[in-house]
């Protein structure tokens, strides 16, 4: 085990450790939402786990950094936080927020997020850009709301880590992007009915089972 400097907090790792899960499991919190700790490639695609680390220039994501002895680390610098207010900023700019209808309501990372950074839901700095489909119901058993989804990719990962083949992927590009769904092989090319890991791991609600009501409890 190495020691580390987190907000002038010391704590113990294993050398070589992910910086982000290690930051986590000792109650220090870094806004993320594409990273999932068996990924072995992190794709620091949402922008948010900024830290500054003594020694190196600027910022880096903290989901792609390794622990090593003596390392000094900022979570909340001026520079950290302005990136990660921007980068949110951006999400909710194409983001409906209608927290009311969503079963992700008060389990939100968005909100959680948003809570954490002191930003409103509804950021007046940029203008909002929204996709014509609210949802796509072209799925035998599930429904993708475009308009929530945050494109952390997570749904592909542990649909590919539950079948083998991810039965979704993105598909087109820039604001356009979304997620589409593929049937699989065999006699069971959608077994989604029973597995339902991709609505589990949404951070935001994007995915749901058809027949699931929308409106969320209090």
């Amino acid at each position: 085990m190495i020691k580390i400097s987190v907000d002038n907090k010391e704590i113990e790792a294993k050398e070589g450790a992910n910086l982000l899960k290690t930051c986590l499991l000792n109650d220090i919190y870094i806004p993320n939402l594409c990273y999932l700790d068996t990924l072995e490639h992190p794709p620091a695609s949402c922008r948010l786990c900024f830290v500054e680390i003594e020694g190196r220039h600027g910022p880096v994501p903290s989901c792609q950094i390794e622990v090593f002895e003596n390392m000094v680390v900022k979570t909340d610098t001026p520079a950290v936080r302005r990136l990660q207010r921007t980068a949110l900023e951006l999400l909710l700019s194409v983001h409906h927020v209608d927290c009311g209808h969503c079963p992700a309501n008060k389990k939100c990372e968005l909100q959680r997020i948003a809570r954490f950074l002191k930003v409103g839901l509804k950021p007046k700095r940029l203008e909002g850009f929204l996709k014509d489909q609210e949802t796509m119901d072209d799925h035998p058993f599930l429904n993708h709301h475009p308009n929530r989804c945050v494109l952390c990719g997570k749904c592909i990962y542990v649909c590919r880590e539950a079948h083998g083949t991810p039965l979704m992927d993105f598909a087109d590009r820039g604001f356009k992007t979304l997620i589409r769904f593929y049937g699989g092989k065999g006699s069971n090319p959608f077994p989604c009915n029973q597995c339902r890991r991709c609505i589990e791991i949404c951070p935001v609600g994007a995915i749901s089972a058809k027949g699931q009501t929308e409106t969320a409890k209090s």
